[in-house]
């Protein structure tokens, strides 16, 4: 599997835009390109941060764009954008709470 971890820092007062910006693309992505979907956090330091899972890498380059509106949201929130990154996973105990 891979996953991708993205990290921002936000306009000050955007934050509900990004959000729901956020849950717009996300939710096309699972929906239309085979992700296996994501986690947003705000972070202790005042960023947020995004954990994404793919199948594999060649996936996730394939998935175009699927909700432009909602990357517009988005970018329009966003102040400061950090390099992402790519990571391969090695192995996988994160449970969901009531799951083995």
């Amino acid at each position: 599997m891979f996953a991708v971890i993205y990290r921002w820092r936000l306009r000050p007062g955007m934050e509900q835009q990004f959000t729901d910006g956020w849950h717009r693309v996300t939710a096309a992505i699972h929906a239309r390109c085979g992700s296996y979907g994501s986690r947003l956090h705000r972070a202790d330091d005042g960023t947020w941060v995004a954990y994404a899972r793919w199948p594999d890498e060649a996936a996730r380059e394939r998935c175009a764009v699927p909700d432009a509106e909602g990357v517009a949201m988005m970018a329009g929130a966003v102040e400061e954008r950090f390099p992402e990154t790519r990571l391969q996973i090695v192995d996988d105990l994160l449970a969901e709470p009531g799951t083995p």
